[in-house]
């Protein structure tokens, strides 16, 4: 082909180019909004195809365009079936294996936000799977940039747009190379990761490349999270009703309630007005938000009806909110079961059992901390109710179920970063922490800086 036809040819093209990537963005953009992971999916391998086959499709003869474009889409086919279960080290594998061919790279690797999942290629020169991520990992992680760095990527780094090399500790094997996070719902999830032998290697084309294989795989992990959370909605909705409705609390609170009615009528009539608004906010919706200081308020409700059933120097409450954390918005049933599990496994046959509920925040989290001074548990189990609450071991029940619910809840409304940590020991209680991540709330003002940086 000519040059002059060329450029005529350019001029007819680009502008379909930008309106066909106009329209999938906003194509993709709606999917998202919309959870439509059909939509989702065709727009980002569109877009990939664009992005990956438009640098270099006025370049190449006619044969050879349709060779890219058909070996892209069926590139792109391959890698959506590797990434339907999200970031596992079966699928990156699979999925480096598939992208090294199409680059100038000798290496390709895929990581999480804590470490390197699979690598393909020539690795002596490279973490193996397993390792945790190195500074400049941790970096575009942070940024949610695409960065190129110099030098072993452990130790030297520099910005995409940096013309700048590093020579500090310069190795045999990949002393150049480009990052290019993996977003889903517009947080960094884990990088793609592309090395090569020399900075020659790593020109514009490689960098369109590895910006589009990255776009082709975040729209597909995007598509398989809105499936999973669809998935989480329905599981927690279902084990929300089972948590809520305990027969066993309802049958005892209502004993105690006759109770009263003999010796203590006005008791009884109080306790019977708590236990009608306790049981109102529990019979509501469980996907609700609503602010953190209500939850605690449903929280004291309930303990309020389990003192009149104990005694109410059995159980003694103490909550320590730091200022402005009230109005955190929480899924409701985020503390009370919590609270409810220290009273059912904590309390011991004699002696007072002390509850303290800490709310503060760890940088942009909120941390919600319920801890007991009662009968504990070992570390086995301690790990095996995390287990359960992670969902990697069946059969969960009591416990398990309450804090498997809570659990899948702060992921669904929090996101990357959220989860439960239980600390307890044998004979001196437990702590449970809940880490809302982002949910501190932001002071007027602060939105545009938080969300630059």
């Amino acid at each position: 082909m000519s040059v002059g036809l060329r450029e005529r040819v350019g001029k007819a093209i680009y502008p379909l180019l930008a309106a066909v990537t106009i329209a999938m963005l906003a194509l993709l953009s709606w999917g998202i909004a919309q959870r439509r992971l059909v939509a989702s999916m065709c727009a980002g391998a569109i877009l990939a195809v664009i992005i990956v086959v438009g640098g270099s499709l006025l370049l190449i003869p006619d044969n050879q365009r349709s060779q890219a474009t058909e070996r892209m889409l069926r590139m792109a086919s391959s890698t959506f079936d590797h990434m339907r279960g999200g970031l596992t080290p079966e699928g990156c594998n699979a999925v480096c294996q598939l992208i090294l061919p199409e680059t100038k790279a000798q290496a390709v690797a895929i990581t999480d936000t804590k470490c390197v999942l699979a690598i393909a290629g020539e690795q002596a020169p490279i973490a193996p799977p397993g390792s945790p991520n190195t500074r400049p990992t941790i970096e575009v992680l942070q940024s949610g940039r695409m960065e190129t760095f110099s030098g072993r990527d452990a130790t030297s780094f520099v910005r995409e747009d940096s013309d700048e090399t590093s020579s500090d500790e310069r190795v045999d094997g990949y002393p150049v190379g480009v990052i290019v996070p993996l977003m889903v719902a517009d947080k960094p999830v884990g990088v793609l990761k592309l090395y090569y032998r020399t900075g020659r290697q790593l020109d514009r084309t490689q960098l369109v490349i590895a910006r589009g294989l990255a776009n082709l795989l975040s729209a597909q992990l995007s598509s398989y999270e809105l499936d999973r959370q669809a998935e989480l909605t329905a599981r927690a909705e279902v084990k929300a009703l089972q948590a809520q409705i305990n027969p066993h609390f309802l049958f005892n609170t209502l004993n105690t309630i006759a109770a009263f009615t003999r010796t203590d009528p006005t008791k009884a009539r109080d306790l019977l007005r708590e236990f009608s608004v306790f049981y109102r906010r529990t019979l509501e919706s469980s996907e609700a938000q609503i602010p953190l200081s209500q939850e605690l308020e449903q929280t004291r409700r309930y303990l309020t009806i389990e003192q009149a059933r104990f005694g109410e120097d059995r159980i003694v409450e103490s909550e320590h909110v730091d200022q402005g954390l009230g109005e955190v918005l929480v899924p409701a049933f985020l503390v009370q079961p919590i609270v409810e599990n220290s009273v059912r496994h904590g309390m011991r046959d004699e002696g007072p059992l002390h509850i303290d509920v800490h709310v503060a925040t760890d940088g942009s989290d909120v941390l919600v901390a319920v801890a007991d001074d009662g009968m504990g548990m070992d570390a086995e189990a301690a790990e095996r109710l995390i287990a359960r609450a992670e969902g990697t071991q069946g059969n969960e029940r009591g416990t398990g179920i309450a804090l498997r619910n809570v659990a899948e809840r702060i992921e669904r409304f929090y996101g990357v970063g959220s989860g439960i940590e239980v600390m307890s020991k044998v004979g001196e209680g437990t702590v449970v922490t809940l880490r809302l991540a982002d949910a501190v709330p932001l002071a007027e003002g602060e939105t545009l800086r938080r969300t630059s940086e």
